[in-house]
Parts: structure tokens; C-alpha cells; sequence
């Protein structure tokens, strides 16, 4: 399949790299200090701003002290990540300017985990500190368009959880794209099993149909 773009956004974690374990480890350490009664490893945790679970789950005069030690914790695990399938050879192939990503993880996280799987660090990156509303909110997805200087229905927009699909369509991109079996429940255009084989030359984007789930 073939789709005319000016520019691609990509959600990290579980599209572009798989930080689940070490997230995992993180969040079960924060959870038996601040919320031994919350199971994080749920569906419709992913995707979204550490920051937002937190003031969700803790008692306002907690936020603080808990969010600082969440984003310790998550940091201490970064080095865990690793490059999901095709990313690594999609994102050095794009021209600069053509992409960036668009994360619910903050700066440091999200550059971390990003080099920690060989990605390369886009200059437009948008992270959870740049925007007032996170996913399921629409505002990364119109920021990371901005910071193109592309219209939102000009771009694609990669996806693995419903928080960032929601966002997606929200933001008015012209695509969907689900990333793995997970987006097969989320109202992705089409679902892909992962990067591997799709290619975009700044105008056109090429998804192999061996590699669409939907």
C-alpha cells in the first residue's frame, strides 16, 4: 500500500522501541511504595504520562515526592530498551525534518530510551514536558506537526495504545497507523505487525502488505 505524507509521527515505546520490562520493574516498585492496590501492567495505562498516573493515584501532597521517584526509577531502567522490529532500519533512512516522535515519557526518558535502542534523536522531538495535556489529548500529535511545519492531515502517525490513537485522530492526521497485535482493539486506519519493510521518501510512504495485521 502506498499513502501520499509530508511528515511521520511516532510514538516510542511499543512502536519504536520495547521498554515494557523495564517499565515494568519501575512501576512495581513505585506502586508497592505509593499504590499497592493498582495493577500499572493494564491496558489502558499504556501510552500515557507517567505524571498523569501518578496525580491520579496519590494524594495531592504526594505528587511531588512520587513523581520524582517514578521518573528516577524509570531512568535507572532505561539502558533495558531495545529497537523494535524495522525501527532501526526506517529511522535512519528518513530525511531530517520528514519525522520526530512524539512520546508520553519525559526529556530524558524518552532521550534515553531512544539511544539506548540506536535511534536517532530527532531535533523536533516531543515529549510529556511540552505539552499541557497529555495523550489521550491531541496536543503532541498537533505540537510534533508544528515543529515540522506540517499541516496534522499532512501526517502519519504510528500507534500502539488506544491513549495515542485516541490522540491521534483528535489531532486530524491524515493516517493511523496501529503497531503490533495490541493496536488491533484501537481505531487504527490499518494495523501493521511492526517497522520492518515500510519506507517514506518524504512524499510517499510504502507499507508492505506482508506485514499489515488489518
Amino acid at each position: 500500500m502506498k499513502f501520499s505524507a509530508s511528515g511521520l509521527l511516532f510514538d516510542n515505546d511499543g512502536v519504536l522501541v520495547d521498554s515494557h520490562e523495564a517499565a515494568k520493574d519501575a512501576w512495581a516498585i513505585w506502586c508497592s511504595e505509593y499504590a499497592p492496590h493498582i495493577n500499572w501492567d493494564s491496558a489502558e495505562n499504556a501510552g500515557v504520562r507517567a505524571e498523569d498516573k501518578v496525580r491520579l493515584w496519590v494524594a495531592p501532597e504526594l505528587f511531588e515526592e512520587a513523581n520524582n521517584r517514578i521518573n528516577q526509577l524509570e531512568q535507572d531502567t532505561a539502558h533495558e530498551t531495545v529497537p523494535l522490529g524495522g525501527a532501526v532500519e526506517l529511522l535512519h533512512s528518513l530525511k531530517p525534518g520528514t519525522w520526530t516522535v512524539c512520546t508520553s515519557a519525559n526529556p530524558n526518558l524518552g532521550r534515553a530510551r531512544l539511544e539506548a535502542a540506536g535511534l536517532p534523536v530527532p531535533a523536533e522531538l516531543v515529549t510529556a514536558a511540552d505539552v499541557q495535556n497529555g495523550k489521550p489529548n491531541p496536543d503532541p500529535y498537533l505540537l510534533g506537526a508544528k515543529r515540522l511545519g506540517f499541516e496534522p492531515a499532512d501526517c502519519v502517525v504510528f500507534e500502539d495504545a488506544e491513549a495515542g490513537v485516541i490522540a491521534a485522530i483528535e489531532a486530524g492526521v491524515g493516517l493511523v497507523i496501529g503497531v503490533s497485535k495490541r493496536a488491533m482493539k484501537t481505531q487504527a486506519d490499518i494495523v501493521v505487525k511492526d517497522l520492518s519493510g515500510i519506507t517514506f521518501d518524504g512524499d510517499t510512504l510504502v507499507i508492505p502488505d506482508k506485514n499489515r495485521l488489518r
